[in-house]
């Protein structure tokens, strides 16, 4: 059964909402749909297996939350919409969107190939690009009003090592900058957080040493936590910052500000 961690807030404060959290069926986005839960909010997830979905939707309805869950590739522009579709089918409305589905793989710039670079780029940039304009055009749109939320990361410097990775969340910061202009008329908020080095499913596959060298590197010399993260987005996500728009929320430790992040190799003789 799920434990409920929200304490920050106050009981309630999205009572009455629908809010949407991509690859919400684990790790960062499971403790995001959580807290919004717990706060009174409906919430649809999405991600690419249906046994991760079931899993979350089981240990989430177990603790009383209502939860609405479906299969969804948002590299599919045919699938997103789809997916909208049944959530405004079962909802009619949708107030906050989560764009936390994403995915990446280390690897030196040199040694990635053109399809591991598309993989990614279409995963985190073109994918966050059609769940987000589907929203906004189905929902938020002629409902004058919404909030969106993307999960970016710590790559304020570059990202040496994930080229790919850095390049596509470079280009969703830049997003919640155009974006946040473009729909202000519109009452329609939109910001990003992004997240330092978090231990979850997400980081499952670095390599052991990746992740200690990056613990070593930060300030505060710690890993983020899932629940950490989520309450930041949570915060992001609500009423409470109405008047915050086009900005991006480093959660990192102060990594974003300190310590070197990649080995630079001598010269080759």
């Amino acid at each position: 059964m799920t434990t409920l961690t929200s304490k920050a807030f106050a009981p309630g404060l999205f009572a009455g909402e629908v809010a949407i959290v991509t690859g919400g069926g684990s790790g960062i986005g499971l403790a995001t749909v959580r807290e919004l839960g717990a706060l009174g909010a409906r919430v649809a997830i999405c991600g690419r297996k249906r046994e991760r979905l079931d899993a979350a939707v089981a240990d989430l309805s177990a603790a009383g939350l209502d939860v609405f869950a479906d299969v969804c590739d948002i590299r599919q522009p045919e699938q997103v919409a789809a997916f909208v579709d049944a959530v405004m089918a079962r909802y009619g409305r949708i107030d906050v969107l989560i764009n936390n589905a994403g995915g990446q793989f280390p690897m030196a710039a040199e040694a990635l190939e053109p399809k591991g670079w598309d993989a990614v780029i279409r995963n985190n940039l073109s994918g966050t690009f059609y769940m987000t304009t589907a929203v906004a055009r189905r929902a938020m749109i002629p409902a004058k009003g919404g909030r969106i939320v993307m999960i970016t990361a710590n790559a304020k410097r570059g990202f040496p090592g994930m080229v790919h990775t850095g390049a596509a969340r470079a280009g969703v910061e830049n997003m919640v900058r155009t974006l946040s202009i473009e729909w202000a008329t519109y009452k329609i908020r939109v910001n990003a957080v992004a997240p330092g080095t978090v231990i979850s499913s997400g980081t499952a596959q670095y390599p052991p040493e990746l992740l200690e060298a990056s613990r070593l590197r930060s300030p505060m010399k710690r890993f983020g936590t899932e629940a950490e993260i989520a309450t930041s987005i949570v915060f992001m996500a609500s009423p409470l910052t109405d008047w915050v728009t086009g900005q991006v929320f480093r959660i990192d430790g102060g990594s974003s500000l300190f310590g070197d992040n990649w080995i630079i190799p001598d010269p080759p003789k």
